[in-house]
């Protein structure tokens, strides 16, 4: 879900992973496709183990990348949120409570090929990898993915990859049209080889 929320006189886009990559999302120059910078909703779950624990504590003790005055400056901003409310930086979560992150996203950049569909099919899809692309969201790729493209330019989702090719990697990839129609397909891969 979009929703707008007004940030020091700037409108800001808060997107969660349920918004689909669009044509809008990607500059081109140069040769390289870039992402327009977003917000984005990391969503987590209050673990038992977590419960009893305050907001802050909880954020330095088991997300350690980040220091604990940035988790401090996050909950007092907003930017960490429970149940889609403000909370105070003493705040003891419980149980099964959502917890909202909010991160400044900047994806790295790829090479502008195109993801040339060379069959198009009702259960598969397959498509001409490109390299420096990752097939499907990953680290800091969401959007500067293979799926993510195909999604962004042809409308096409959900895909789910039969096999992987590393980002580098340029190839022949296909994508089925559900989850189990790819498990199904990988099963076949696999028995081909053995």
């Amino acid at each position: 879900m979009n929703t707008k929320r007004k940030r020091e006189d700037m409108e800001i886009v808060w997107q969660t992973p349920a918004n689909p990559p669009e044509r809008h999302d990607y500059i081109f120059r140069n040769g390289i496709r870039y992402v327009k910078p977003y917000y984005f909703e990391f969503i987590s779950h209050v673990k038992n183990r977590w419960a009893g624990k305050t907001i802050v504590d909880l954020f330095s003790d088991e997300f350690k990348g980040r220091p604990r005055d940035y988790y401090e400056s996050a909950v007092k901003s907003g930017r960490i949120q429970v149940d889609g409310q403000k909370v105070s930086v003493s705040y003891v979560v419980q149980s099964s409570q959502k917890i909202s992150h909010f991160l400044h996203r900047h994806e790295p950049p790829v090479m502008s090929w195109d993801v040339e569909i060379l069959c198009e099919e009702p259960d598969v899809l397959t498509v001409c990898k490109p390299a420096s692309v990752p097939v499907h969201p990953c680290g800091q790729y969401r959007k500067n993915t293979v799926v993510g493209i195909l999604q962004a330019e042809y409308g096409l989702a959900p895909l789910f990859p039969v096999h992987r090719l590393d980002r580098l990697v340029s190839g022949l990839l296909i994508l089925a049209r559900s989850a189990s129609r790819a498990d199904l397909f990988r099963q076949q891969v696999y028995f081909l080889f053995i």
